[in-house]
């Protein structure tokens, strides 16, 4: 027989035979305890142990009394540093890994005690025994190698937004997290806010009748876009590594321009200002309408680069009619949604108050509904409707407190603790996150593919495009330049050669990585 003997604070659980315990219990009238007699005794005891990890333990249903995780963070400099933070009260951070230690030298300083490395990879292998989940925050093209290795190791994921990259990420992330069985959540912590429970309670009481239509918008970019691929190669920085930080990315020269954090707006590292906010702004649409995959996407943009996302972009995606769940009382329709970034707005509808500004954190969201106009910000902030009425709409969803301030990474630790056959999953658990940031991607896919000018037809389940054949080619710009020249504008645009845009297409729906790189194989 044996149980379960937990040391509060420490990074092991260790298990003891009831056989090698019975001998540390001295009968008091014939014994007592002194130093040797202890030492000795249980110094027999501590050579029956079996030293077992905090995962291993957590496996069979039990935790230490101190129930603390011990966690890794992969990306610290930026916003990875306060979602470890937002954690690090009450967990073990063991072990911290980003590609530039001068940007992210507050966040080790911070965490002396957790070993440092540059390279994820490494990390796992020296420490996976020792780590029971990872944060990660890295830049969007390296989201799902790191996540995917995770997860095969049995380790929980909490990943920054966008999820991933590519739509074949996104999906390879969901049956990972469900054939593995770890707990999940993506950094979209607005997903954990009242807004958006409020905005699901309310449509599916029917507040504001069937959904046909749905416009949402960011003013992103914050960071540059719509530039030319810079031609001046800068010296790297000694406290970066640049060849991690590309991955699985085409090797390129460095240039101060690409990092840090600036990479969001170049093609190969980030998803430009769709993929950082939709998943903010997007994700009540999301949840709400019950979507699943679209059935065809088109989009416009400000020049097309091929290098950088554009200033401003419009997407629309159409979504056939879904089953409602039971508990709806509104059918679920066709719907549109519509997205708009770079300062671009939809029209306001008619009623909108005068003088009130549609920009709600960061952007905002009107579901169009037969009945009225839901309103909300970015995050589900703040909902409300056109026609002035306040629903009192029965409580369905689970409330996650203080969601922006700490609660959504909190909830996370709460999932990671608990059994996954009992588990209350996050509120942006991979499984509704993963096919949820396909449709994110999917925006991207249709902005830099709006050359072919046509509406595209999409295959969710086959993942891919089915009107676009063998013959079609498409011509992306290289550079915009342009010039003054006596008195009159003057046009001189480098365009690549015509490239098969299927195959194209391809390519940014499941990435072609670099040598050395590589995902795990997609689950059956």
């Amino acid at each position: 027989m044996t149980l379960p003997f937990y040391f509060p604070d420490e990074l092991f659980t260790f298990k003891l035979s009831i056989e090698l315990l019975t001998t540390c219990n001295m009968k008091e009238e014939t014994k007592k305890f002194t130093r040797r007699s202890f030492v000795g005794t249980t110094g027999a005891a501590f050579a029956g142990l079996t030293i077992l990890p905090n995962n291993v333990v957590s496996g069979l249903g039990h935790r230490a009394p101190s129930d603390k995780l011990n966690i890794a963070g992969i990306g610290i400099g930026g916003v990875g540093a306060t979602n470890i933070r937002n954690v690090a009260a009450t967990e073990n951070i063991v072990a911290l890994c980003d590609v530039d230690w001068g940007y992210s030298k507050r966040v080790f300083d911070a965490y002396p005690a957790a070993e440092k490395f540059w390279d994820f990879r490494k990390m796992y292998d020296e420490m996976g025994k020792s780590i029971d989940a990872v944060i990660i925050a890295t830049a969007d093209h390296t989201h799902a190698l790191s996540a995917g290795q995770a997860m095969t190791m049995g380790k929980h994921v909490y990943l920054q937004k966008p999820l991933t990259h590519s739509v074949y990420e996104s999906r390879l992330l969901t049956k990972l997290a469900a054939k593995h069985k770890v707990a999940t959540s993506m950094g979209n912590q607005g997903s954990s806010g009242v807004g958006v429970d409020l905005v699901q309670e309310w449509i599916q009481n029917r507040e504001i009748g069937e959904v046909t239509r749905v416009e949402a918008f960011t003013d992103r970019p914050i960071w540059p876009q719509g530039l030319n691929r810079p031609t001046k190669v800068d010296k790297v920085p000694k406290t970066l590594d640049w060849d991690l930080f590309l991955g699985p990315a085409p090797v390129r020269p460095y240039n101060s321009i690409y990092h840090p954090w600036n990479w969001r707006g170049w093609w190969d590292f980030g998803t430009g200002a769709l993929g950082d906010m939709a998943c903010h702004i997007l994700h009540p649409v999301f949840k709400s309408l019950k979507l699943t995959y679209p059935t065809n996407v088109q989009a416009s943009s400000t020049l097309l680069l091929a290098d950088c996302a554009p200033n401003a972009q419009t997407v629309k995606l159409v979504y056939p009619a879904r089953m409602a769940p039971a508990h709806y009382k509104i059918d679920l329709p066709e719907v549109e949604v519509t997205w708009y970034d770079g300062g671009l707005q939809p029209m306001k509808p008619e009623g909108w108050p005068a003088g009130k500004d549609m920009n709600d954190n960061g952007g905002g969201v009107i579901f169009h509904g037969t009945k009225d106009t839901l309103i909300c910000g970015c995050y589900g902030l703040n909902p409300w409707l056109l026609s002035g009425r306040v629903p009192n709409a029965p409580q369905t969803e689970r409330r996650v407190e203080n969601a922006t301030r700490g609660g959504h990474e909190m909830d996370w630790v709460r999932a990671c603790k608990e059994p996954a056959e009992t588990r209350v999953i996050t509120k942006s658990d991979f499984s509704e996150a993963g096919p949820f940031n396909e449709m994110v991607v999917m925006g991207v896919l249709a902005v830099r593919l709006q050359g072919l000018n046509k509406i595209l037809e999409w295959d969710g389940e086959k993942m891919e495009f089915t009107n676009i054949d063998d013959t079609e080619t498409i011509k992306i710009c290289l550079e915009d330049n342009f010039s003054i020249t006596d008195g009159h504008p003057t046009f001189n645009k480098k365009w690549t050669d015509p490239i098969s845009a299927k195959q194209f297409a391809d390519e940014m729906i499941r990435h072609n990585y670099r040598a050395g790189w590589s995902l795990p194989e997609m689950p059956v």
